[in-house]
């Protein structure tokens, strides 16, 4: 299959004060820092700053069909730390959780990892580009995603412990494939009042344990929190309950 010409479009990564005032498990102050990512746009005229990964056949080339209100599904992840299964109800955002089973259910999140952990803010992953890339260049990690982007949606429900949302950019209608675990109900707040909306796609109902020793795995350290020896999804499955 013909690689696909990654062209990484370079986006501020800030939110002003988005989580000064906030406090996680423990009373600490978390970490000033965004969830959002910058997505890659795809040109296959253009000169690739890199090696681009495969992208998986028969994954979404554009927007997926979203999931009906009345539809549920569960996502199973599979890692070295447990399984991680989530709840998706197409009623809470039927195109966030359209995209987000497409993409599960066609393979693209095997054997992508969890590259950022923020202890007591989340864990995020989803970057195909690294998860697959031959040639990781480390300023790039978190950068990549889907030759597409979804619309935005309204937030219709509260962020809480092991609420699975999607990462974005301040641009709308930026989200691709990459998404976040929140780990503490106390960073609830700080994520209902964004300025960007994070389009929730499930919930976690088992496998937090897992989530937790994932987010205790070593980072870098702020502001990137990059995981030195990041998780893998092993195995990403969908199912109907």
């Amino acid at each position: 299959m013909t690689r696909h010409r990654i062209s990484i479009l370079v986006a501020a990564l800030a939110i002003p004060a988005l989580l000064a005032a906030c406090t996680g498990g423990g009373g600490s102050s978390l970490p000033t820092i965004p969830v959002i990512t910058p997505g890659p746009s795809v040109d296959a005229s253009a000169e690739p700053t890199h090696p681009g990964p495969t992208y998986p056949p028969g994954c979404p080339t554009a927007q997926p069909a979203p999931l009906g209100a009345g539809d549920v599904r569960e996502v199973t992840i599979d890692t070295d730390k447990g399984p991680i299964v989530i709840e998706v109800k197409g009623a809470t955002s039927p195109i966030a959780t359209g995209n987000f089973v497409a993409l599960a259910d066609c393979g693209y999140y095997d054997g992508v990892v969890f590259h950022r952990l923020v202890p007591g803010f989340v864990i995020q992953g989803g970057d195909g580009q690294f998860g697959r890339s031959p040639d990781v260049i480390p300023d790039l990690v978190g950068t990549g995603g889907p030759p597409y982007t979804i619309q935005d949606e309204p937030i219709t429900a509260p962020y809480k412990r092991g609420t699975v949302a999607m990462a974005r950019t301040p641009q709308p209608n930026s989200v691709g494939s990459q998404f976040f675990i929140v780990l503490d109900d106390g960073v609830a707040d700080a994520l209902n009042s964004a300025q960007y909306g994070y389009q929730i796609v499930g919930q976690v109902t088992s496998g937090m344990d897992a989530v937790d020793k994932i987010a205790a795995m070593p980072n870098s350290g702020t502001p990137n929190n990059a995981a030195i020896d990041p998780v893998a999804m092993n195995k990403v499955t969908v199912s109907t309950p």
